[in-house]
């Protein structure tokens, strides 16, 4: 199993837009969050709508079936796919919420392919209302102005590398990512890392701008198929080199440190409870 972590974003990453607006505009209530977008925070935001919509009595289901109509990126669902089939590792990392991102990936048939889903809690309460709370409490200690108070990515990266350090396997992550929020984990990647920034969003310019900070390598991608096609030959190309070492170990039967290797993975993780 090849030793690759695919990190995803999610809105404007694995679907075509931001999945809280999308959901406010279906079910009516846009001139409402207008009025209330200047007032609070944005998580503290989507919390009070989803009590708005359930004053409306719109439902649970009525949410659901505007999750399964999002319109997701082309080619986006084959690369998951394939990336889950050649072993790698997948995850999400986002700060849409758990209701909406499971409901969506459980709609297009991959939710089985995420090992892990990084994002701000949701759970409909006993009246049937979605409750979306923050994934970080607001004193999540990141200085970069490009996180938000609800969630810092940054961290959560730094946690991932952190357990796949405990693992007697080294692992490269590929993260990709579209927003300004996805800035801060990019600058926690390493040289053996690869980060993919969507063209002309706002993670690209704030790469671009700051290259210097920027230890993994940089792909970028500008729609599906671009992001299909980058995303499974760096994947391709981690697995030849894995393979060509593990194929000279054999042969020479050598030592050599672990920091001139990229060896297989274990067994993925499971899924955790998100709430």
């Amino acid at each position: 199993m090849a030793g690759i972590v695919v990190v995803f974003d999610f809105d404007k990453t694995i679907i075509g837009l931001d999945s809280d607006n999308w959901v406010i505009d279906e079910l009516g209530a846009t001139d409402l969050f207008n009025r209330l977008l200047p007032t609070m925070p944005w998580n503290s935001l989507m919390d009070r709508m989803m009590k708005e919509l359930h004053d409306q009595r719109k439902t649970i289901d009525d949410i659901e079936q505007v999750l399964k109509r999002v319109p997701v990126i082309p080619r986006v669902v084959p690369a998951i796919k394939a990336a889950h089939a050649s072993g790698c590792d997948l995850r999400i990392v986002s700060d849409a919420n758990v209701f909406y991102i499971e409901t969506i990936l459980k709609h297009l048939g991959i939710h089985d392919c995420f090992t892990e889903i990084n994002t701000n809690p949701g759970y409909v309460d006993e009246q049937g209302k979605l409750r979306i709370l923050p994934y970080h409490d607001v004193h999540h200690g990141c200085s970069f102005n490009t996180c938000p108070p609800n969630m810092c990515k940054g961290l959560v990266i730094e946690r991932i590398q952190a357990s796949l350090a405990k693992e007697d396997r080294k692992k490269r992550i590929i993260y990709l990512g579209d927003g300004a929020g996805d800035f801060c984990p990019s600058l926690k990647l390493k040289e053996q890392d690869f980060v993919m920034p969507r063209k002309d969003f706002p993670v690209w310019k704030l790469i671009n701008d700051n290259r210097n900070l920027i230890r993994a390598e940089i792909h970028g991608w500008s729609d599906g198929e671009e992001q299909q096609h980058i995303l499974l030959q760096i994947i391709k190309a981690i697995t030849i080199e894995e393979n060509q070492f593990l194929s000279d170990e054999s042969k020479f039967q050598t030592t050599i440190p672990i920091n001139a290797v990229h060896e297989a993975m274990p067994k993925a993780l499971p899924l955790p409870v998100p709430y």
